[in-house]
């Protein structure tokens, strides 16, 4: 008789493993009912072409285009961005003012964000002379995709890149 107590203990617990998720591991990336966070290795993800600052001092955009390529995800907060010059990196942070929106993302699904840039000059401690630019997803891990950063020199402002990243919008919008 003891055996069906048993049996039935073990079958609820598989059961509350199974409601929990995968083998009762825990959403911690907050995205609850839109789905898992979308990690960089299921998304595409395209940078440029940009606006690129011609001179020190100037502005520039670059816009980078993401896809879903894998199952339904989610974006919800900002896209982390680190310029890096080979010997040190820095983080750019989010646009002032700006507020992430949760999305949503079914295969095939794009989304753009931009990296808005004050170039640099060509020298001095003044300059972030960045060679690479390193995007990961919110919510999503440590995984970064590499870029090469083709658009000179970055200011500092106070230390920091003179850069901000904007929100996700949806392609078109």
């Amino acid at each position: 008789m003891r055996v069906t107590p048993l049996a039935v203990t073990a079958l609820a617990a598989a059961l509350l493993l199974t409601a929990c998720g995968s083998g009762g591991s825990d959403d911690s990336s907050g995205t609850g009912k839109g789905g898992d966070a979308c990690g960089i290795d299921q998304l595409g993800v395209e940078v440029g072409p940009a606006n690129v600052a011609p001179a020190a001092g100037d502005t520039g955009n670059v816009p980078v285009s993401v896809t879903n390529q894998s199952s339904p995800c989610a974006l919800d907060g900002f896209p982390g961005i680190e310029l890096n010059t080979g010997d040190k990196s820095a983080t750019v942070p989010a646009a002032d003012g700006a507020k992430p929106e949760k999305l949503t993302l079914a295969k095939g699904d794009s989304v753009t964000f931009t990296l808005t840039y004050v170039r640099g000059g060509t020298s001095g401690a003044e300059s972030l002379a960045a060679k690479t630019l390193r995007i990961s997803m919110p919510k999503a891990g440590d995984d970064k995709k590499s870029f090469p950063w083709t658009y000179g020199p970055v200011a500092l402002k106070g230390g920091e890149p003179d850069a901000s990243v904007g929100p996700f919008t949806h392609a078109g919008d």
